[in-house]
C-alpha cells in the first residue's frame, strides 16, 4: 500500500514539474485560459496549459538526394578485373555448360552486392554447331538486374552483355570485355542519379549454334519475347556492349539507316570526349533482337582482332585503355541532361 502511494506521489510531482517547466503553475494542472484582458495587462498570469507542446514535433522524413552520373565516374579497374576473372579463371563459357552456370552465378552476386534486384530467366538452348564444334541442347540464363521499385510501365533504359562464349575460346574480348564493362557501369550508378533508370542484363546463348540468323541471340529474343506490353512502351533504349575492349575507337553501331539511339550515343561520346566510329547496318549483336521486334537499340563495339573466337582471346588482348573509354561514354549517354 505505502508503495503504491508513493509511486502515486511520484507521478503527481513529475507532472507538476513538468508543467512548471512549460509555464503552468503546479497547482493546477489545466488552469482556465486567461481573459483578453489578463493576457494583455497581466505579464504574470500563466498562458494555459496544452499537453501537447510537451510532446517532441515530429521529424520530416530525410529524403536522400542523389548526385548525378557523370562520365568521371567510372572505376575501369572493375572491369579490368572482370576480364581476368572470366576469361583467366573461369574460362570458356559455352552457353548451357558448368563454366556459364559459374560465371552466371558471379555475376549475378556482384550485381546483387550493389543493390539491384537479379533475377535469372531461363533460356532454352538447342543443339548445334558453335564456330565449328558440336553442342548440346540445355538451357542457358540471362542475369537481369533491376533498380529496386521499377514497375513494368515506368520509362527505362536497358544496357546488355552477353556473357557466353564460342566453346574454344576463353573470350576476354568476346564477352568478358562488355561484361566488365557492365559491372563498372552497374556500381556507377548503383548510388547515382540517371536521366532514367537502367536495367542491366548479362545474357545467355548469344553466340552461334549454327549458320543462319536464327541460330543465336537466343538470350537477347528470350528476353524481348518475355517483356509484356507496358514494358516494352517503356523501354526508350537499348544498348549492347559487345567487344568493347580492342582498339582506340569506340565503333558504334546500328541496325537501321538513320538509328535514333545511335545518334544519342555519337552525341553522348562528343560530350564526354570519347573517339568513334559510326558503323552502319550492325546486326551481330543482341540489340538486333530488339530492333527486329520495332524496339529501340543499337550497339557499341566490334573492332576486328586476330584472337577472334579461338584460344587466342585471353587477358592481354583487352585495353584497359578502351574499356575506359566505352564505360565513360555509357555513363555520359546515362547522365540527366
Amino acid at each position: 500500500m505505502r508503495a503504491d502511494v508513493h509511486r502515486l506521489a511520484s507521478s503527481v510531482a513529475l507532472t507538476a514539474a513538468l508543467f512548471a517547466i512549460s509555464g503552468c503553475s503546479d497547482g493546477d494542472v489545466r488552469p482556465p485560459a486567461p481573459t483578453s484582458s489578463q493576457a494583455s495587462d497581466d505579464p504574470t498570469t500563466a498562458p494555459p496549459c496544452d499537453s501537447t507542446a510537451l510532446e517532441p514535433e515530429p521529424a520530416e522524413p530525410e529524403v536522400a538526394v542523389l548526385d548525378p552520373v557523370r562520365a568521371g565516374d567510372l572505376d575501369r579497374t572493375i572491369a579490368v578485373a572482370a576480364v581476368r576473372h572470366l576469361a583467366g579463371v573461369v574460362g570458356p563459357r559455352e552457353a548451357t555448360g558448368p563454366a556459364y552456370r559459374q560465371a552466371a552465378g558471379w555475376v549475378s552476386r556482384r550485381l546483387g552486392r550493389l543493390g539491384y534486384d537479379v533475377v535469372r530467366q531461363r533460356v532454352d538452348v538447342p543443339a548445334g554447331e558453335s564456330w565449328g564444334v558440336a553442342v548440346p541442347a540445355g538451357t542457358s540464363v540471362n542475369v537481369v538486374a533491376t533498380p529496386p521499385g521499377l514497375e513494368p510501365g515506368d520509362p527505362h533504359l536497358v544496357v546488355g552483355a552477353h556473357l557466353d562464349t564460342v566453346p574454344q575460346a576463353p573470350g576476354a574480348e568476346d564477352n568478358a570485355s562488355g561484361v566488365g564493362v557492365l559491372l563498372a557501369v552497374a556500381e556507377a550508378v548503383a548510388q547515382r542519379r540517371t536521366r532514367l533508370p537502367v536495367v542491366l542484363v548479362a545474357f545467355g546463348a548469344e553466340e552461334p549454334r549454327g549458320p543462319g540468323d536464327a541460330d543465336h541471340h537466343y538470350g537477347s529474343r528470350r528476353y524481348v519475347a518475355l517483356m509484356g506490353p507496358r514494358e516494352r512502351r517503356a523501354l526508350r533504349a537499348m544498348v549492347s556492349l559487345d567487344r568493347v575492349g580492342v582498339g582506340d575507337r569506340v565503333p558504334i553501331g546500328s541496325a537501321t539507316a538513320s538509328d535514333p539511339v545511335q545518334r544519342s550515343l555519337l552525341v553522348a561520346a562528343g560530350r564526354a570526349g570519347v573517339p568513334v566510329v559510326a558503323d552502319p547496318e550492325e546486326r551481330s549483336s543482341d540489340h538486333w533482337s530488339f530492333v527486329r521486334d520495332g524496339l529501340p537499340a543499337a550497339r557499341l563495339g566490334s573492332t576486328p582482332y586476330a584472337g577472334y573466337h579461338s584460344a587466342g582471346d585471353v587477358p592481354e588482348v583487352v585495353s584497359p585503355d578502351q574499356l575506359g573509354r566505352v564505360g565513360r561514354l555509357v555513363l555520359e549517354w546515362l547522365a540527366p541532361k
